[in-house]
């Protein structure tokens, strides 16, 4: 049994958003990283999750210069039961953003610096017209951090 777990919380609206949650996914399972992966939707993420976590990669789009709601939703519902419990966690974010994601990168290092989570990596904004390039991109995102998080890194 792999003794450590990345979550994946993924805001998936579009078939765009949903091919970026899947490379999350497969970058995280590399065959050569050993640690167990899960990918859930905002709204399906509980405080729980959170907890059992060792590391948390999130996704989300710009919704009016901001993160998605059901992004904010997730904080709103996850944000005190793991306050005191998650300090220090490896975190890493990609956002989706039609414009240039400024705003939601903004507001996502308000609730990070809150939280006292630890972001490996600057956030990966994903701008402008969809790129096939944006998989990959999301993918080695991925793949690094559940590196990190097996070798101890993170």
């Amino acid at each position: 049994m792999n003794s450590k777990t990345l979550l994946i919380v993924a805001h998936t609206p579009s078939p765009n958003t949903k091919k970026l949650a899947q490379a999350a996914y497969n970058g995280a399972n590399h065959p050569d990283i050993d640690i167990s992966v899960i990918l859930k939707s905002p709204q399906d993420t509980q405080p729980e999750d959170v907890l059992i976590a060792d590391a948390l990669l999130l996704g989300t789009t710009e919704n009016l210069a901001y993160m998605a709601g059901l992004t904010k939703d997730f904080f709103d519902r996850c944000y005190y039961p793991v306050l005191e419990k998650k300090q220090g966690m490896p975190f890493a974010l990609y956002i989706r953003a039609g414009q240039d994601g400024t705003g939601t990168k903004r507001a996502m290092q308000t609730i990070i610096t809150g939280l006292r989570w630890n972001q490996i990596q600057d956030t990966l904004i994903l701008k402008g017209e969809w790129q096939d390039e944006f998989i990959w991109q999301v993918e080695e995102l991925a793949m690094t951090l559940a590196a990190g998080v097996e070798a101890g890194i993170y």
